[in-house]
């Protein structure tokens, strides 16, 4: 006797499939947690989605992702802390690029010596 074809709503095959690319659960324990019957069926939902299992650099970059979730509250203060000093460091050689500039525009058109030379005093 034939056995009945389960369908299985879109919305729980795209849930099954981003579970398995995002942990390390296997196909198999997968389909015990959700009741999936049939050995090819989450590779079959991976061939109507369009979607491939991940390679190792995916699966490496994914794991790293869900780690910086876990960041301790000190060490995304420190995190915005470095971004914040970047800014001002980036700001200040813009400023400083301005000044030099402008140091230059007015020694070139103004005819001033505005730069100390260097060197010994005669």
């Amino acid at each position: 006797m034939r056995q009945k074809v389960k369908h299985y709503p879109d919305e729980l095959k795209l849930e099954v499939l981003q579970e398995y690319f995002s942990t390390d659960k296997s196909q198999r324990e997968l389909m015990v947690k959700y009741k999936i019957g049939g050995n090819n069926t989450i590779k079959k939902w991976m061939r109507k989605f369009d979607l491939s299992e991940p390679s190792e650099e995916q699966i490496k970059t994914q794991r790293i992702m869900s780690k910086e979730e876990e960041k301790t509250v000190k060490e995304r203060e420190l995190e915005a802390k470095v971004a914040r000093l970047e800014r001002e460091l980036e700001q200040e050689r813009l400023r400083t690029l301005a000044l030099n500039t402008l140091i230059n525009v007015a020694e070139r058109d103004l005819k001033i010596t505005i730069r100390k030379k260097f060197g010994a005093k005669r």
